[in-house]
């Protein structure tokens, strides 16, 4: 690591999310961090963090169902059954390549497309450092005091 890189991870704020027991048996923790809600999941050992909106239309991330495609954890929004995998945020589709015969699907990624956050564990207490990495993720404008007003002024969307 450069010494550029020493200052800047130095520089970035940790917050404390709970008790490490405590997220473990519940499983899930919704969590407003600085300028963002964020997602603390707990599966199969393992501590991940996302922005809880889905980048697709905003959906609530903290209702999807985890599951696993092709070896990847994703969660899957509750909304479109969009699947992102909890450690790198990739949007995941399913593809077909037509000339190949019998048609076999493959799970093949979109790119990044749901920002993903740091979750430390120290001396039994969680803590989740925010993903400030530059350029825009699709999941940020779920982020947005813009989306936040029309949110709370429109409500949720009703699912069918």
């Amino acid at each position: 690591m450069s010494s550029d890189e020493d200052v800047a991870a130095a520089s970035r704020q940790t917050y404390f999310i709970g008790k490490k027991e405590n997220i473990v048996q519940s499983r899930r923790v919704v969590k407003s961090v600085g300028v963002r809600d964020v997602l603390v999941i707990y599966h199969q050992g393992d501590f991940y963090a996302i922005d809880v909106r889905c980048y697709h239309s905003g959906g609530p991330l903290h209702q999807g169902d985890i599951e696993d495609f092709d070896g990847r954890t994703c969660i899957v929004c509750p909304w479109h059954k969009y699947k992102i995998t909890l450690a790198e945020g990739e949007g995941l589709y399913q593809a077909v390549d037509p000339s190949v015969k019998p048609l076999k699907p493959t799970w093949c990624s979109k790119g990044i497309k749901q920002r993903v956050h740091t979750v430390t564990v120290s001396n039994e207490d969680v803590f989740l450092t925010l993903n400030d990495s530059p350029g825009p993720i699709d999941s940020d404008y779920y982020q947005t005091e813009k989306y936040r007003t029309n949110f709370f002024k429109e409500g949720p969307k009703k699912t069918k």
